[in-house]
């Protein structure tokens, strides 16, 4: 029987976490140090809340007392993914019971000794379980390093008007920075858009023409969340401005940005038609 020549390939095992850790700072321990595993919360995602660079005030916020330990090791579910973005290392120096808000405030210190790999680490670690809240020494062999980005999570460049898919956060990020690859493409084109409630599923047509195109448009629902729309409006009345961070835009076709309003407002009629948004969506009209 003529035997298999081939030489057995030989893989080096992934680096875990925790020594890369110790290696930058020491006193960083899976003895000392609570993970919080960062994911949606049903109303916005973590990976949004960092680009927006709200995390660190986001996560002081907790119901409960998760946070007694020494130190906070962060990690943020990418969507869609067994990965998770490191989010960075820091130290619990204190906590507040804010009875007004029913919550515990802790007061986090992010530890330079790892800024570098904030936002540009990933780290491969499959969850068992929903909770949000591990005592790294249980879990700490789980934690692998899957790679060093070269650079920090941001908003990408406009990736073609196909692939538009913003959150109301990141859209607000765009807006407000003027992000130039966005500024410039949605500002040189009229059209449909759309906007999905990430909670029910329902959907609001709208559209744009005239100076600005899309982009003067999207602008508004940065500044103002509802973009001056009756049905839009009256949810956030109801339900808080909150409400807000389950929109989602895209983008359904474009247009010449010299294209006549009343073209654009067919076409928007056309979208709402088929899409059923009078009947169980946002549009009124």
């Amino acid at each position: 029987m003529k035997q298999n020549s081939r030489p057995l390939r030989r893989y080096a095992p992934a680096m875990q976490l925790f020594p890369l850790l110790r290696l930058l700072d020491a006193r960083v321990t899976a003895e000392t140090t609570k993970i919080h595993v960062a994911t949606s919360n049903g109303i916005e995602h973590p990976i949004d809340v960092y680009v927006a660079g709200r995390f660190d005030e986001w996560q002081r916020w907790q119901n409960k007392r998760n946070f007694e330990r020494d130190y906070v090791l962060s990690l943020i579910q990418i969507r869609n993914s067994p990965n998770w973005l490191f989010a960075g290392v820091y130290e619990s120096t204190d906590r507040e019971w804010m009875e007004a808000e029913r919550e515990h405030y802790y007061h986090l210190r992010e530890l330079t000794s790892f800024s570098e790999l904030n936002g540009r680490l990933i780290v491969r670690f499959e969850r068992r379980g929903r909770q949000s809240y591990l005592d790294a020494e249980r879990w700490a062999d789980m934690l692998e390093v899957h790679e060093v980005r070269a650079v920090r999570l941001a908003i990408a460049e406009f990736p073609g008007y196909r692939s538009v898919l913003l959150s109301r956060e990141q859209l607000e990020i765009v807006t407000k920075q003027g992000l130039e690859s966005w500024r410039s493409a949605l500002s040189s084109v009229a059209g449909v858009y759309l906007i999905s409630d990430t909670r029910t599923g329902k959907l609001y047509v709208g559209s744009a023409s005239g100076e600005g195109g899309i982009w003067s448009r999207w602008c508004n629902y940065g500044e103002t969340k509802h973009g001056g729309n009756v049905e839009l409006k009256q949810l956030l009345r109801d339900e808080g401005d909150e409400r807000a961070a389950c929109f989602q835009f895209s983008i359904l076709e474009i247009a010449d940005i010299h294209e006549s309003a009343e073209d654009i407002l067919t076409r928007e009629s056309h979208w709402k038609t088929v899409l059923l948004t009078r009947e169980h969506g946002w549009n009124s009209n």
